[in-house]
């Protein structure tokens, strides 16, 4: 596919916002994926860095190893996500700490549209679909009530955590960075970025290198073999994942980040009448309809693929 220099761009603001989503605890970027339509391209492009592509690499055919990996299409989507998550975390941090009900509340919106968008490429509903579709609800929905284990703090594990978080990113509806809490790691590895504990980072990269290869390579071969039950599947888990970006919630539970400031870890949903604060009810409806037509409106821009 000949690309220009405005498509780069597109993909590059397109990889911005997975890295923005993948910021939030509870958003994936792997839900932006799917809905700006570079969801297949991109699991296909992570798979194709496999031995073949790394003999090419060895053999210093560089063209030949760029061109099988589509490297210019890697670079723009993983640059925008870096550019992301390095300028964008601390105005998310801040929203969230500010304006948390509005901020969820877009982000609601947000994943309901994103879920009928995605359902409109089900090319035939089935008994089996319908089943997997309701198994990715009940699967995403468990997932937003689990709290936080007690795991070993071993080299093996760091990296055993690197290889789960690596696959709850690119699963759209799961949180990577949610994943790490549940895994008792995520401060752990925040703490090695921030302090470059390069052993640590290194282990945890390299879980990461072998989870998103081998999990991109399954993803793959099922849209090719089952496309849509692993459409609806995915579906279930952007509805499922709704319970985590609900506004209105108690705590349940908390843990402690590595400023030393004590942050939710396991909340209930709750009606926003039931809420002890403001509710906000009127603006977090407002920013729900925002978020659900934003997602309209970059579906409707997103080049459309050819069959």
């Amino acid at each position: 596919m000949q690309r220009t220099l405005k498509d780069y761009l597109l993909l590059f603001l397109k990889g911005l916002g997975m890295g923005s989503a993948d910021v939030v605890p509870g958003v994936s970027g792997g839900t932006i994926a799917f809905i700006t339509g570079i969801y297949e391209e991109l699991l296909n492009s992570i798979r194709s860095v496999d031995g073949q592509a790394i003999g090419l690499l060895f053999k210093f055919k560089i063209a030949d190893f760029w061109k099988k990996i589509n490297g210019n299409f890697l670079v723009a989507v993983f640059g925008g996500i870096m550019v992301a998550v390095v300028s964008l975390a601390k105005l998310l941090s801040y929203l969230l700490a500010t304006h948390p009900i509005q901020l969820w509340s877009f982000f609601f919106g947000l994943i309901i549209a994103s879920a009928l968008v995605v359902a409109r490429q089900v090319t035939q509903w089935s008994i089996s679909s319908i089943i997997t579709g309701v198994l990715g609800i009940a699967f995403g929905y468990w997932v937003t009530t689990l709290s936080a284990a007690a795991t070993p703090d071993a080299s093996w594990f760091i990296f055993v955590a690197g290889m789960i978080a690596i696959c709850a990113m690119i699963l759209p509806g799961i949180s990577g960075s949610f994943i790490l809490v549940l895994l008792g790691k995520y401060k752990i590895i925040l703490g090695a970025l921030t302090n470059f504990d390069i052993k640590t980072i290194l282990i945890f990269m390299a879980g990461c290198l072998v989870g998103i290869l081998s999990f991109a390579r399954l993803l793959s071969w099922l849209l090719k073999r089952y496309f849509n039950m692993t459409i609806t599947f995915l579906i279930g888990l952007m509805i499922g994942s709704l319970n985590k970006v609900w506004p209105w919630k108690k705590d349940l539970a908390t843990y402690t980040d590595r400023h030393g400031v004590v942050k939710p870890l396991k909340q209930q949903s709750i009606l926003p009448s039931d809420f002890p604060g403001e509710s906000y009810l009127m603006y977090a409806i407002i920013f729900a309809i925002v978020g659900f037509l934003l997602v309209y409106l970059v579906e409707r821009l997103a080049p459309k693929k050819s069959n």
